[in-house]
């Protein structure tokens, strides 16, 4: 049987399917969403991307579609990598690309190709330039990029999340699967320190049996970021907002506890329930700036997300995870990474980080001793010059490091596509339970079984590590 998944779902709306009869064409009401978003045949994959290893690329040829705040500053740390050459440069807004220009210049880079304009990015994926397109971009841009590029023959990094909807996450694994071209969410917090560290510590069973984690995006983004008029070309942040009510950001805090708890590697997530507070804050914002602004007016009186949002998942080896997102209220900010096990748990949010083995947190001198042993190799090996170089504290870096690194040595990546889809269907799925009165959603299964033998991804540095880091001035 034919995999054509979207055909099948539409079939299933139009009330042609065997499934379902009587849904409108639209399934316009959530009831009729939830009965068949997460729906596929049950058909193998085409070919299996977890451990998958491209061929080597000595020189990695990319293009970076995408110059705003996450797109200029990995411009800046990809142009310090050796092995790395930033061939191409794509923004709508001209300035940003000359912007880029200057930085590929401080770093004695030559000079990448220009793509801007509504489509600049098509032009820059059929090109023959580039051999990874890095995709900093808003949103609703990461899946149509990514898939485009990879049927152009190019391997992609999107920024997160990398889809908005179960069917955009189904492109995503089969056009990488069919393409055979790596799909990688630039999941940056998979790689900071304590997350590292906690992660090498679960594998080498120090926490016991992983049960419970938890993670989540606490930010407070709403006056220097939401409103604010420079700082999202469009407003199209604020805009999401209004769209849609769920966790709208939630891979920041669920990707490092997934790797933790080898969600697609041994388990995966089953389903999920979630439950949104009102909004308390972005309404009366709107209506406040709009009264010394008039370009506010049209974000009056619209219907906002709600504050915070709280989303858990049961996994298929009954363990369970907690994602809370709140970018509205005034609060410190946290990813509270929780990890729980039969042995042991540690936290990092609030801060400091701790870890426990008992009833009581371990002392500083002890922490610094688990640092010591149990940091895995790449933070050892790259952990210090990526603080030099920085990115929220040196993850951004030792990120792009190590997928560079991987690429040139021909080694499969941390986060594969089935990574990047399950992590993001998180937000329609949140939606979808929202709209249900938090009701529970099945969580699709990506790898279509695949987790059962994949393994966890690789913590040592074997057949890599061969990378190195160039001065600012070359």
């Amino acid at each position: 049987m034919k995999s054509n998944r979207r055909k099948f779902l539409q079939n299933i709306s139009l009330g042609t399917g065997s499934v379902l009869t009587g849904i409108s064409s639209l399934a316009s009401t959530p009831k009729e969403r939830d009965q068949h978003s997460t729906s596929i045949p049950a058909t193998p994959p085409r070919f299996n991307m977890c451990g998958y290893a491209a061929p080597k690329l000595d020189v990695v040829r990319i293009g970076v579609v995408g110059l705003g705040m996450r797109g200029s500053g990995a411009v800046e740390r990809l142009s310090v990598i050796d092995g790395v050459e930033i061939t191409a440069l794509c923004d709508k807004d001209t300035s940003k690309i000359a912007s880029a220009q200057k930085t590929l210049a401080k770093t004695s880079r030559p000079k990448a190709a220009e793509f801007s304009g509504d489509n600049g990015w098509k032009g820059l994926c059929e090109s023959n330039i580039v051999d990874l397109v890095y995709t900093p971009t808003p949103w609703h841009l990461h899946t149509p990029i990514s898939v485009y590029a990879m049927k152009n023959g190019k391997h992609v990094a999107t920024e997160v999340p990398a889809a908005l909807t179960i069917d955009e996450c189904w492109q995503l694994v089969e056009t990488s699967e069919k393409t055979k071209k790596h799909c990688m969410m630039l999941e940056n917090c998979c790689y900071d320190f304590f997350e590292l560290l906690t992660l090498n510590m679960v594998r080498n069973g120090l926490f016991g049996e992983v049960i419970h984690t938890e993670g989540a995006y606490i930010h407070d983004l709403s006056r220097d970021f939401l409103f604010k008029k420079n700082a999202y070309a469009d407003m199209w942040r604020l805009k999401e907002n209004i769209k849609r009510n769920g966790s709208l950001y939630p891979t920041h805090g669920l990707g490092p506890i997934a790797q933790c708890m080898n969600i697609n590697r041994g388990d995966k997530m089953d389903h999920l329930v979630s439950m949104s507070t009102g909004d308390f804050t972005l309404a009366p914002m709107a209506k406040e700036m709009a009264t010394k602004d008039s370009f506010f007016n049209e974000f009056v009186d619209k219907p906002y997300r709600g504050n915070m949002n709280t989303t858990l998942v049961r996994t298929n080896k009954n363990k369970t995870i907690m994602v809370q997102h709140d970018v509205s209220s005034p609060r410190p900010y946290s990813r509270i990474h929780l990890v729980s096990g039969t042995k042991g748990a540690a936290q990092k949010w609030p801060g400091p980080e701790k870890i426990a083995f008992g009833h009581s947190w371990i002392n500083p001198e002890e922490l610094q001793k688990l640092y010591d042993q149990y940091s895995p190799p790449i933070v050892k090996h790259i952990g210090e010059i990526a603080k030099e170089v920085g990115g929220h504290g040196g993850m951004d870096f030792i990120m792009d490091w190590r997928l560079i690194d991987c690429l040139r040595n021909g080694l499969p990546l941390d986060q594969d596509v089935y990574d990047a889809a399950s992590w993001s269907c998180v937000v329609p799925l949140s939606q979808q339970s929202i709209d249900n009165k938090s009701r529970t959603i099945d969580v699709p299964d990506f790898t279509r079984g695949g987790w059962k033998t994949n393994k966890p991804h690789d913590l040592s540095l074997n057949g890599g590590g061969t990378t190195k880091v160039r001065k600012a001035n070359g």
